[in-house]
């Protein structure tokens, strides 16, 4: 069976990069806890590079902030539906509000069916 996963692309505020940092760690331990395979949030690095499209405006990033590429590897799809489903009502998220930290309306995110890897 074909693995799962779900992306995220959001531009984060430099100055809020702690902080969003804070909040990724927490999601992290309550989605692995709730059976996800992987969990993991990258920051951007070594983006935007000459004859591609720009990852920072696909992100949609402006002056200030940074690019935060992350996904978590689900065992499928319907493994995905289920741990989502525990996690949007752990009380250790409830709490968690991303106002004031990033965008959260400009935060890409989408389901995956993998194409290659294991």
């Amino acid at each position: 069976m074909e693995k799962y996963i779900d992306g995220y692309l959001l531009s984060v505020p430099e100055a809020n990069l702690d902080a969003y940092k804070k909040m990724a760690q927490q999601a992290q331990a309550v989605w692995l806890e709730h059976g996800a395979l992987d969990y993991r949030e990258c920051v951007a690095d070594d983006i935007d590079k000459e004859g591609s499209a720009p990852f920072s405006a696909a992100a949609g990033a402006r002056e200030g902030e940074t690019v935060v590429f992350a996904w978590i590897l689900y065992a499928s799809k319907a493994a995905r539906d289920e741990i989502n489903a525990k996690v949007m009502s752990d009380p250790r998220l409830n709490g968690m509000s991303c106002e004031g930290v990033f965008d959260f309306k400009r935060m890409c995110w989408g389901g995956f069916n993998t194409l290659v890897g294991n």
